[in-house]
């Protein structure tokens, strides 16, 4: 009996081992770092004061994000479903798109869509303004033709920037979701009478967006990051806030400990509501 215990305490060791592996250290880590910030924001003055003055900027974070995203995935679902038409012209242009969003840096594109792509467009806007007023469509003084680059400011440049440059990302989730779908269930419907407009409409559209949930929320986190970009342009979210502090009090430990524990925080709460949502498409889909 002795001989049997001692011969299975090895495997007992063995799987008390792969349970203490398995276990999630690094979130030990964070929790850790999250007492300790907690406890400073609590104790420390320093810490209060920047946390005062940085929390107006997560407003503009989130704004900035929320804002770009709804028109990226709305661009990208476009852009996704003009990748697969069968026509040549917005195939390609719809492909043209994706590969340049993906060949050019995000910093290079805000600053392209801040300082060419936007006033190119107002001066477009205005130019057509004054036609339409011209042909006696519009009144002289019209809004188009009165418009100038100065009433766009630079939060909105930001955003449409980080909207066409995630539009092209989303594009190509949206594109590999509907090409995930059989294409018995495109012959069924073409069978059923379905126009191709219908049944992507009705059957593989549904179908497409529930697979690419999870993965567009991965890009909304990247977004949530990635918005700290537009702090090259001025404005004032929580990154441009936490720089313009540090500069003129030199408090750069607590800024930045700070900064970087309001965007963990943020990231980290989206993630376990990326994971919830992946589960329970999982149980959905059983």
């Amino acid at each position: 009996m002795t001989l049997s215990k001692d011969r299975t305490l090895p495997g007992v060791q063995t799987r008390a081992t792969e349970r203490l592996a398995n276990l999630p250290w690094w979130g030990l880590v964070i929790l850790l770092a999250a007492v300790f910030f907690v406890y400073s924001f609590a104790t420390d003055q320093r810490y209060q004061e920047v946390i005062e003055k940085l929390i107006v900027g997560v407003r503009l974070t989130l704004t900035v994000t929320i804002s770009a995203y709804a028109f990226a995935i709305t661009l990208g679902l476009f852009t996704g479903m003009g990748q697969l038409s069968n026509n040549v012209i917005v195939r390609n242009a719809a492909l043209l798109y994706v590969q340049v969003i993906r060949g050019v840096p995000i910093i290079v594109q805000i600053f392209y869509t801040a300082f060419v792509i936007v006033p190119a467009a107002i001066a477009a806007i205005s130019l057509l303004g004054t036609r339409l007023a011209a042909g006696g469509w519009l009144p002289a003084e019209n809004a188009l033709a009165t418009l100038t680059v100065r009433d766009v400011n630079f939060m909105t440049r930001g955003i449409i920037a980080l909207a066409i440059s995630y539009g092209g990302f989303s594009s190509e989730i949206f594109r590999a979701g509907i090409q995930s779908i059989s294409t018995g269930q495109v012959e069924a419907a073409q069978a059923l009478g379905l126009t191709r407009l219908q049944s992507l409409r009705l059957i593989i559209l549904p179908q497409a967006i529930r697979r690419v949930l999870p993965p567009l929320g991965n890009d909304f986190i990247a977004m949530l990051k990635e918005s700290s970009l537009v702090s090259v342009l001025g404005v004032n979210e929580v990154t441009h806030l936490g720089k313009k502090y540090a500069a003129a009090s030199f408090r750069f430990p607590e800024t930045y400990n700070t900064l970087a524990f309001l965007y963990l925080s943020m990231t980290l709460l989206l993630s376990m509501g990326v994971k919830a949502m992946e589960r329970k498409l999982k149980i959905d889909s059983k």
